[in-house]
């Protein structure tokens, strides 16, 4: 296990965005966080990083507490929707990743190659594509040191062929020993991504565990349900 999380609480006024959150992080997988819409995903990866407060709440690695403010030699977070250094380049943008978080540099070529980067290493950040800046941060994000990468949709502004060689690229990288924790809408993305999952709905985890030790626990709770695929194991546990 690289770290666990237990207890994590926030709340926002009168509304409970996130509700005892507990569930494990295992070194060298692939973890998919998923569930509907407004069920706390990003606010749980926000308390995770540090960005956000949480209200209560710890994360152990190794036996001991590690709190929010040292959390950055740990894990990385990668947001949605972001345009970071918009007037700096894509190589500017990387060699300071290298530079100023103590990037992998011998991982620089090959994640260029992987994310098809070539074209767009001297345009500005902020002049490129959904798709394209998505491609961009992915990289720093794949060249950041720390044992673990949070990504909040990775797909997201891809097409089809860029989806399949991206998944391909985060695949490559766990299999190195680099921990993957993605949130990711699509749940057919999901399945073929993931080696495990948390399932979150209104704040509240409804289930860990791979696709089959899903279905387990969704078929007792509905012995009568059928539940062969992740699609079905998320409608009945969220």
């Amino acid at each position: 296990m690289l770290f666990e999380i237990s207890g994590l609480s926030k709340r926002f006024g009168e509304l409970a965005a996130l509700t005892d959150v507990s569930f494990e992080v295992r070194a060298g997988e692939v973890l998919g966080l998923i569930g509907p819409n407004g069920a706390g995903k990003t606010t749980l990866f926000e308390c995770l990083a540090g960005v956000l407060p949480s209200d209560s709440g710890v994360v152990r690695a190794g036996g001991r507490e590690v709190p929010g403010g040292e959390r950055s030699q740990l894990l990385f977070y990668m947001p949605d929707t972001i345009t970071p250094w918009g007037s700096q380049s894509v190589r500017w943008a990387l060699d300071y990743t290298v530079g100023f978080f103590g990037g992998k540099a011998e991982l620089r070529s090959g994640v260029v190659a992987e994310l098809d980067l070539e074209r767009l290493l001297d345009r500005p950040i902020g002049a490129l594509s959904k798709g394209q800046r998505k491609r961009a941060l992915l990289a720093v994000g794949l060249l950041t040191s720390p044992p673990a990468l949070l990504i909040d949709e990775p797909f997201d502004g891809l097409d089809l062929r860029q989806t399949r060689d991206v998944a391909a690229a985060l695949r490559r990288h766990a299999s190195r020993g680099r921990t993957l924790f993605l949130s990711i809408h699509q749940i057919a993305d999901a399945a073929r991504m993931c080696d495990r999952f948390v399932l979150l709905s209104n704040g509240r985890i409804r289930g860990e565990g791979t696709v089959q030790e899903l279905a387990a626990h969704a078929a007792s709770r509905n012995p009568a349900g059928a539940f062969t695929n992740l699609e079905e194991v998320f409608l009945a546990l969220t």
